[in-house]
Parts: structure tokens; sequence; C-alpha cells
């Protein structure tokens, strides 16, 4: 459809973050897309919609499900290993939840934004309903990821430090392009989408006290918010020109005295269209909190190289960033203990401890089962957590693991970049194997390959409809 018309943005002397943003979707196109680009956003999207399948089969899908679709109206719209069908919104919203509901899917690391959890479920919204093209779906994908990691990464490190969930705040935003762009929206509907995406961006850390679900809300809330704001500016509606370096903007709401200096602004968006992010995103090898991975790496390692037992374990010390710490291993308590499976996500001291019981982390880990094993619990007490003075944070997530034995060797792996970013990235082997150990625990495997083709070939997908129909339950 072409964008209702929409009055000029009062702008001020120089050109906002808005603005230029807007400028660069409207003109957007596949073409303009690297083809290693490209390929990166389709394994993303494949890794994305295996974590949805799988997801499917735990409480907080099946609870997420039921209080969603007591709201949710008959549509046309699809939600992943499902049957029913939603309106555009409500599908989005559950999709998104799904993706990011094991914390197994991918991170931008200068970010800590997980942008495919929003950005995908807006786009098959969008997509769907607005007739656009798979060429035209992957781009506005690739848009999505391209502004949601330049936005987050202009904080420097401060979203969760000051108590907010990146992907919550950020995600929106590229939601929102996404969305206006398969609405056909021109430069001041984008614009005005981006103002009004301001008052919808939230996500809380209060999960991190007690284990609770809201983070798993957070992805398809900004895909949902999305939708909203840009259906919203294309059809007239205004909102600030200054929504991330005005006064009240992103940043100084958000941020207060840790905000970027505004005059720094200009620069959030340098190198866009020439650097792509995306060759940076990584997936994620374990469903956890990515700033555990590398320790886990370590810990497996060493395991495998010197064929101890847990228990002539006399000490583990796991080191990491110290603005990593408050995430993955404080309280120390209650991160050696963890009260449930997505508490465990987020406790550096249970991870390394079940990799070195259990020689693997997979969703098994994550079972009840495993939550109240004594040799990992035992273990996990003796984890101390401590600054890693030599880690690449945040450009990377680095971890250092050193064991003490009770014959009193000290051994010590440091892993500084992380498996699956992109100095150490995932085989293609390896994604497939991911995708189809995720899928399979919904769909057959035949079913897989089928969604797998879909993804492979939407540039050249007249539409969504075989794709869309692919990630409906059989």
């Amino acid at each position: 459809m072409h964008a209702v018309s929409v009055p000029e943005i009062a702008s001020p002397s120089s050109v906002t973050v808005s603005q230029r943003l807007a400028a660069y979707a409207a003109s957007f196109d596949l073409a303009q897309v690297p083809a290693d680009v490209q390929a990166a956003a389709r394994a993303c999207i494949l890794d994305a919609i295996g974590i949805a399948f799988a997801s499917g089969g735990f409480e907080f899908a099946r609870r997420c499900a039921a209080g969603i679709g007591a709201l949710a109206e008959p549509g046309d719209h699809v939600v992943i290993g499902r049957r029913e069908r939603w309106g555009a919104r409500d599908a989005a919203l559950l999709n998104g939840i799904l993706v990011h509901g094991l914390d197994y899917d991918d991170t931008h690391p200068a970010s800590v934004v997980h942008a495919s959890a929003s950005a995908l479920p807006a786009v098959l919204a969008a997509a769907r309903r607005h007739r656009a093209s798979g060429a035209r779906a992957l781009a506005a994908y690739v848009l999505a990821v391209e502004a949601d990691a330049r936005l987050g990464q202009h904080a420097g490190g401060w979203w969760q430090k000051v108590g907010f969930h990146p992907t919550g705040v950020i995600g929106v935003f590229g939601a929102t392009l996404a969305a206006a762009y398969l609405q056909g929206a021109d430069v001041h509907a984008h614009a005005h989408a981006l103002g009004l995406a301001l008052s919808t961006a939230s996500g809380s850390m209060e999960f991190l006290d007690d284990g609770s679900w809201n983070k798993r809300f957070h992805p398809g809330w900004a895909a949902a918010s999305g939708l909203t704001a840009a259906s919203l500016a294309v059809h007239g509606f205004e909102s600030p020109a200054r929504a991330f370096e005005g006064r009240f903007g992103l940043y100084n709401a958000f941020l207060g005295a840790h905000a970027p200096d505004s005059a720094l602004a200009p620069r959030l968006l340098d190198g866009l269209g020439e650097t792509w992010e995306l060759r940076t995103v990584a997936l994620k090898p374990y469903p956890v909190c990515h700033f555990n991975h590398a320790c886990g790496d370590a810990a497996l390692a060493l395991r495998a190289e010197h064929g101890f037992q847990p228990d002539e374990v006399v000490r583990v010390t796991a080191r990491i960033h110290r603005n990593q710490m408050p995430v993955v291993c404080e309280p120390a308590a209650a991160k050696r203990r963890p009260r449930g499976e997505y508490d465990a996500k987020f406790s550096l001291p249970y991870f390394v401890a079940a990799c070195l019981v259990r020689g693997r982390f997979t969703l098994e880990e994550l079972e009840p089962a495993s939550l109240a094993d004594p040799a990992i619990l035992a273990l996990a007490e003796r984890v101390q957590c401590e600054h890693d003075d030599e880690s690449a944070f945040p450009r990377y997530f680095s971890g250092c693991v050193e064991i003490e034995l009770r014959d009193g060797r000290r051994l010590q792996r440091r892993e500084r970049v992380n498996r699956g970013a992109d100095a150490r990235p995932l085989s293609r082997a390896e994604i497939e194997r991911k995708y189809f150990d995720n899928a399979t625990r919904a769909i057959s495997r035949a079913h897989a390959e089928r969604v797998l083709a879909a993804v492979e070939g939407l540039a050249h997908a007249p539409d969504l409809d075989e794709l869309c129909a692919a990630l409906a339950a059989p």
C-alpha cells in the first residue's frame, strides 16, 4: 500500500537520528545488501524459528498462549508451531515470546540486543498483512537488525547496569522500521513511527532478583508495539522528532547521568549501509545468557583434556568482565542455587558446575531433575566469580576458568572470543544441527526440512505464504 500523506516534521536545525534512519529505510532495498549479509540474515531467521518450535513444549509457552488467546481475535497470522491463527499483533506478541523464551536466540554483542526476537515476528506479521515479497521481507529484517544494533550500542553498555533489558528497550525501534517499511511508508511516516515507538520502549531487569518470566515478554511486546507505531504513523499520527537525542528522548530518559553526549548522536549511524552489523551477530551454542558461554567452553575443554571427576574439584574460579557480573553472578547465594530454569539461565556458577558434572549443557540441564541434581548443586557452591582484567567485553563475551583440584593441580583456560561470535562463528553444519535439534522437538524432520527450504528461498519468494504455511503446526 502507499503511505497516507503525513505533515512535514518540524525538525531542528540539524537532521535528527530519526530522520536519518527514516531516509535510509524509505529507500532501502535488498539489492543493497551483500550476499554474505543476506546469508547471515537467513541463518539468524532459521535459528530463531527453530527455537520458537522448541519453546512450544514448555510451560511458559502454554501459559502465554492461553493468556494471549483469551484476548486474541481470529485472523490469518501464523503462530510458530501452533494451529490457531490470530490477528497480526497477537501473533507477533506470542512469536516474540517463543523466539526469546529459551534464551537461546542470537545476540548482537556490542548492544547486547537479541534483535531477531522482535524483528522476525514483526516482519512475519507486516509482510503477511501487506502481501510483501520474500525479498522485501528479508530486507525489512536486515533493516531492523542494523538499526537495533546501532541504537543499542550507542548506550555504551549502560542499559543493564541501570536496570533495563536492551532487547525490550531497543527492539521496538527495529520492529517499527521494519513494519513501516513493509507498509510502504514514506520518509516522514518512518520518522514519526520511530517517535511513537519511543513511548512504548520498555523492559525491566527485575526478573534477575527472582527468576520470573517478564524478560520473555519483552521482544514480543516490542514487535506488537512496532506494528502499532508504524500503522499510526502511516495514517498521519504525529510524534516527537528527537526521539533519541532529545531532552526526554531515549538515552536521556532511560540512562540519565549515563546518557551519551547528545553531540555524539550524529555519529550513531556512521557506517549505515557500509558496515553491516549483521556480520557480528552471534548465534548461541548454549540455551543460557550469552555472558556465560565462554566459561562453559573453557570448563568443558579442561574437563575433556584432564579427565578429572567433579568430586576432585576443590574450587572453581570463573572470570568475566565486572560489567557482566550483576547479571549472572549476583547475588552469589541465589546464583549457586537457582530457583527455577529461568533463574538457572542467568547463573554462571550453576552453568559452569553443570558443564563440569554432565560434560555438556543442553535444554535437559534446565529440567527440574537437573536443577535438583545434588552433584551439580554441590559443585556450584564451590564456584566463585571474579572480574577478568583481560576480558574483551563488550566486543566479545570473554571467559576464563581456573580449577583447583584435590591433588594440588591448578588448571586454567581462557576463551577470549565466545563461540558463535563473528571471530569464531558456528559452522553451517552447527547452525543446521542446532536448528533441527530444536525444531524436531515439535515437528517431523521432513516438516523441518520444508521450513529450512522456505527460509533459504526467501529472496525469490513472491510472498510469505509458503513460509507461513510451513511454520504452522501440522
